[in-house]
């Protein structure tokens, strides 16, 4: 079938939701340039694996990293130690005993816990520049509580923001940008290191499985979440080894499209044109990072906790319940590859220790 209006109107829509994404990852200090590799990985997986499923910028993973790690070196390093990890979990078909071992309801409680760490992020947004991350957060909400389409949250909140914030703030400031380009960088390895990789594995399994069946099914297909993983895990390698952004498993609209392999190819291209043209870090000087808080916002409180949350604790017993408690509410106040963790040992031991 040739390509239509819709299938390049549902790019375009996912690459203004990956714009947003990409000025919180330049806030990290992740660089743009490299990233456009993540991209073209991207595009080939899909072709190579027939898959309608695109990767593009996360606010979930590139928030996780951001914040585990606490120096440019150490988030890329986390993307990178994860990126192979994944590769390695994809190509030997492990992706199903991982989520076995753990149990579907706790890799459902994993990311609804990552919900609630999102929103933590938002308000703490909102907290470096009140008045600016409060219209943020009032356009988003209320746009989505119309609309219901996070397509139209993404858009309204970032440019109802943008405007206001040059009321409010005049110039708008934007932090150091990393500019560098295609620079080998050296991977790190200490605690924090290892628990960020560990982290954002268990959010990538989470991702890969919910996102990649979501998307998917919109499109009238079925995902292969090993031929993901491999695909993802060798974009945010090939793109962290280079000091760039990672890339993830996205929601995306493309899958409502006549053709949404070709229009998920689309997308993945218009954004590696826009990284190698090096457009991205010029749009930040004109867009907050508080013009994200209510999306991140939104997709935390309104989208992914109670429809991760409802799956985790739907027809479970007392003892499912509890390990699903468990593990939300650690990952929300850690990281998943603790939560996660957390909910295992519970199914282990709370029976044998009187708990249920």
């Amino acid at each position: 079938m040739p390509i239509t209006i819709t299938d390049i109107l549902s790019a375009v829509a996912g690459c203004l939701d990956a714009t947003t994404q990409a000025i919180l990852a330049m806030s990290f200090g992740f660089a743009m340039l490299p990233s456009a590799i993540a991209y073209a990985i991207g595009i080939g997986g899909c072709v190579a694996f027939n898959s309608v499923v695109p990767i593009s910028f996360q606010a979930e993973t590139i928030t996780m990293a951001g914040a585990l790690g606490r120096n440019v070196r150490e988030r890329v390093s986390i993307i990178f130690l994860g990126g192979v990890a994944m590769v390695f979990i994809g190509a030997f078909g492990l992706l199903e005993n991982i989520t076995s071992l753990a149990g579907d309801d706790v890799i459902c409680a994993m990311m609804a816990g990552v919900g609630v760490f999102l929103a933590k992020v938002a308000l703490d947004l909102v907290k470096e520049n009140v008045k600016t991350g409060t219209v943020s957060m009032v356009t988003a909400i209320l746009v989505y509580a119309v609309t219901k389409d996070l397509v139209y949250t993404i858009v309204c909140g970032v440019v109802v923001t943008s405007i206001a914030a040059r009321f409010i703030d005049g110039e708008i400031e934007v932090g150091e940008v990393n500019r560098e380009g295609f620079k080998l960088q050296k991977p790190t390895l200490n605690f924090a290191v290892v628990r960020g990789a560990l982290s954002v594995i268990c959010l990538t399994i989470g991702g890969n499985i919910a996102y990649g069946g979501i998307t998917a099914d919109i499109a009238g297909a079925t995902a292969n979440a090993d031929h993901i993983s491999i695909y993802s895990g060798l974009a945010d390698a090939a793109s962290s080894i280079f000091g760039g952004a990672p890339v993830s498993v996205i929601i995306s609209a493309t899958a409502a499209t006549p053709n949404p392999k070709t229009s998920a190819v689309l997308l993945m291209g218009i954004m590696m044109v826009l990284l190698l043209t090096g457009l991205l870090p010029k749009i930040a000087r004109y867009v907050p990072v508080q013009a994200i808080a209510g999306t991140l916002f939104v997709l935390g409180v309104f989208v992914t906790m109670p429809e991760n949350a409802s799956l985790a604790f739907a027809g479970n017993d007392a003892l499912g319940s509890l390990a699903c408690g468990t593990t939300l509410a650690v990952t929300a106040t850690t990281d998943p590859f603790f939560g996660i963790l957390a909910g295992i040992l519970v199914k282990l031991l709370a029976g044998p220790l009187g708990m249920v």
